[in-house]
């Protein structure tokens, strides 16, 4: 089975970067898409950007594009999000998340989900 590790969350002051990553483990991730969303306290879990299986995909929410990218690397199975010019809004619990192809920004489409890396921006 699939299982999918989040890691690199902490804090950061605003204007600053963090880059976040997806292990996978188990099956192999080549033959699947993967999407970053995001939580914040008493808000819903939004879609943040999503890559299809080959990398050639990719979409963002409007509120980060231009400051987050989204790529993988399918020899190490692992995905990233390159999160720079953050803001104190972008603070949330981060989750990655799989589906066999490619599955959008929609949280309802993926199967399998990592544990969650906490992203905390403040000065």
């Amino acid at each position: 089975q699939l299982q999918l590790v989040e890691s690199g969350g902490g804090l950061m002051q605003p204007g600053g970067s963090l880059r976040l990553s997806c292990a996978a483990s188990g099956v192999t991730l080549h033959y699947y898409g993967v999407g970053w969303f995001r939580q914040a306290p008493g808000k819903e879990r939004e879609g943040v950007s999503c890559i299809s299986f080959s990398g050639e995909r990719t979409n963002y929410a409007d509120s980060v594009k231009g400051r987050f990218t989204i790529s993988r690397d399918n020899a190490k199975n692992t995905v990233y999000l390159q999160m720079n010019s953050l803001k104190r809004e972008d603070t949330a619990e981060y989750y990655c998340a799989a589906v066999p192809w490619e599955g959008g920004l929609d949280p309802a489409a993926y199967d399998y989900w990592g544990q969650g890396t906490q992203v905390t921006v403040s000065s």
